[in-house]
């Protein structure tokens, strides 16, 4: 594992970086990894205690025990649940991810997350299951901006024997057994199933996730080719080119520039594409795309904006 991730270049040597750690496996998998991969005094471990459970404070304690162990900086975040309704597993992985991010920035940073083949099958049929697009079958890659996932092609079996033999514990989350959430049923209830379907099951998920992401980067092609200033923060069409384009390809330049334009995935914009094509080409015409996004014509040329 540690010849394969160092070829991987993920982790390269000498180079700051972030690690995401719980305190379970796979994420004390990735700081070991990390600290013999690109030094142990360039590493910074965040560890976001959300005080939301029974253990929570052991599961702080252990991760401060391992980073005096491996000889890296561990950083502890105690955010505070704000009140009200709301997702509670959103909140806490945006709180994750914006407290690593905090810490990369500062120092110049890449984020690593211990992410493994088997978050990769469940984040792909959880997907699947919710939001009814061709990005739910590219999965997760192992690079996405600042952020890495040098695990994402070993098995949660594997990161386990890794910490076994490398004489490092863990901390499981008794959470994860519960059905309370989603993502727990399709861990412990759709994947088995999978299994008793053909034993292959979750390998052959992941294939065809490689196989798609090749062909997107074909896609992903074709959608710059069409757009002026395929570099810039925003991109432009003719909307004349627009509506001359194929169904699919229409949707996918809509997609284009509304993700442009607020640097995120803005789910169900494609939807919208024969609406933007049938904007009025003259003066200036919008059309929200959702996730505060709108498309907008002038005289003929299409951009999105937020």
């Amino acid at each position: 594992m540690l010849e394969a991730v160092r070829e991987g270049g993920l982790l390269p040597p000498g180079k700051p970086l972030v690690a995401m750690l719980s305190g379970g496996r796979d994420s004390t998998c990735l700081v070991d990894l990390a600290a013999r991969l690109v030094g142990a005094e360039l590493v910074t471990a965040v560890h976001v205690n959300y005080r939301l459970r029974e253990g929570a404070d052991e599961d702080e304690a252990f991760c401060e025990r391992l980073g005096e162990r491996l000889g890296v900086r561990i950083e502890v975040e105690r955010p505070r649940r704000p009140a009200g309704p709301g997702n509670l597993q959103s909140w806490a992985r945006d709180e994750r991810y914006a407290s690593a991010a905090r810490l990369a920035l500062a120092a110049g940073a890449r984020i690593a997350s211990g992410h493994t083949a088997d978050d990769q099958v469940e984040t792909i049929l959880y997907r699947l299951a919710s939001s009814p697009s061709r990005r739910a079958l590219l999965g997760m890659k192992p690079r996405d901006g600042s952020l890495v996932r040098p695990l994402l092609s070993f098995t949660r079996e594997e990161t386990t024997a890794y910490c076994e033999e490398r004489g490092l514990g863990w901390r499981d989350d008794p959470t994860n057994e519960g059905t309370g959430y989603a993502r727990n049923r399709v861990r412990n209830d759709l994947l088995p199933a999978f299994a008793e379907i053909h034993p292959a099951a979750a390998r052959n998920v992941l294939r065809t996730a490689e196989l798609l992401r090749d062909e997107a980067e074909v896609l992903d092609a074709l959608v710059d080719a069409e757009l002026d200033g395929s570099n810039g923060s925003g991109g432009t069409i003719s909307l004349q080119r627009l509506g001359e384009l194929q169904g699919a390809m229409r949707r996918l330049v809509v997609q284009r520039l509304a993700d442009r334009a607020a640097g995120r995935p803005v789910p169900g914009a494609a939807n919208h594409a024969d609406e933007v094509a049938g904007l009025r080409r003259t003066g200036t015409a919008m059309l929200d795309l959702g996730g505060g996004v709108r498309a907008v014509v002038e005289r003929g040329i299409l951009h999105a904006e937020r």
